[in-house]
């Protein structure tokens, strides 16, 4: 919500939506986009990965909430996920170490970008909250 303007970072709203991620969706410290098992919203077999999109979304809220260090780490965590050539898939599977999914992703690598500016970009970040 505070990536695109709708809320500041600092509301209790967003602090209670990132909590709930954390506690939810949450998975070897890495954001699923939801859990199929227990939602059955896909009606797909078996189990997705985290979803790198919303790992770097983590990672900008953190920042945005303060929780730089936390927000760093998390971003120096999933840069190790690429390949060879720097390019991210969708998902990851955190258990056996590889991508998922879609490849390459260009929706993993707009959030990279944009967690990256967010992390070096104090201006944003102090308009943001």
């Amino acid at each position: 919500m505070p990536l695109v303007g709708f809320l500041p970072a600092r509301d209790e709203r967003v602090r209670n939506t990132v909590e709930a991620i954390e506690r939810e969706l949450l998975e070897d410290g890495l954001v699923l986009r939801y859990r199929p098992q227990e939602c059955g919203v896909d009606g797909l077999p078996g189990r997705e990965g985290v979803f790198l999109p919303c790992s770097f979304w983590l990672v900008a809220c953190w920042h945005l909430l303060g929780r730089k260090k936390e927000a760093r780490e998390l971003f120096e965590r999933l840069l190790d996920v690429r390949n060879d050539l720097g390019l991210l898939s969708e998902e990851y599977d955190p258990r056996e170490k590889r991508q998922l999914g879609n490849f390459p992703q260009a929706f993993s690598h707009v959030a990279l970008l944009r967690a990256a500016r967010v992390l070096d970009d104090e201006q944003e970040t102090a308009t943001s909250i």
